[in-house]
C-alpha cells in the first residue's frame, strides 16, 4: 500500500507594489525665516518632521547603506537648505524640503511638517504641513 499524497498550499508571492516608510522626527534647526522685520537676521528654532513613502523593491540586496535612502543624507540636506539664507515663508521652506526628498527616485510621497517653535509663548509651535506625491 502506498501513502496518500498530501497536498499543501504553497504561499504565492504578493505582486502588489510594496512600500517602505522613512521618517525624521523633531529635527530642530536655527533658521533665518519670517516675513516680519524683527525676524530678519534673528535665527529662530524650527522643527522639521519628514515622513516619506518609498517604493520598496524588497529587502536590500546587501546589508549596505548604499542600497537604501539614507536619512543621514536627508538631515544633511535639510541643514544645508535651512542655512542657505533668509526665507520668508515656512511654506517655501517646506516645498524646498519636498524637492530635496524627491531627488531620490524611490520617494513616492513626501509629507513635510515645519514648525516655528518660539513664535507665541502659549503655543508649542506654528507652521505648515504639506503632502506631495510623485506624478
Amino acid at each position: 500500500m502506498t501513502d496518500p499524497i498530501q497536498l499543501r498550499a504553497v504561499p504565492q508571492p504578493d505582486h502588489r507594489p510594496s512600500r517602505r516608510r522613512l521618517f525624521i522626527r523633531d529635527l530642530v534647526i536655527a533658521c533665518d525665516i519670517g516675513v516680519h522685520a524683527h525676524e530678519h537676521g534673528q535665527p529662530q528654532r524650527v522643527a522639521f518632521n519628514i515622513d516619506l513613502t518609498l517604493r520598496d523593491d524588497g529587502p536590500p540586496p546587501a546589508d549596505d547603506l548604499s542600497c537604501v535612502l539614507s536619512y543621514e543624507d536627508l538631515v544633511v540636506g535639510i541643514r544645508a537648505l535651512a542655512g542657505s539664507g533668509h526665507v520668508n515663508l515656512v511654506e517655501t521652506l517646506a516645498e524646498r524640503v519636498a524637492a530635496l526628498c524627491f531627488s531620490d527616485d524611490r520617494v513616492l510621497v513626501a509629507r513635510i511638517r515645519i514648525e516655528k517653535l518660539d513664535v507665541f509663548h502659549d503655543a508649542a509651535g506654528v507652521g505648515v504641513e504639506i503632502e506631495r506625491m510623485r506624478a
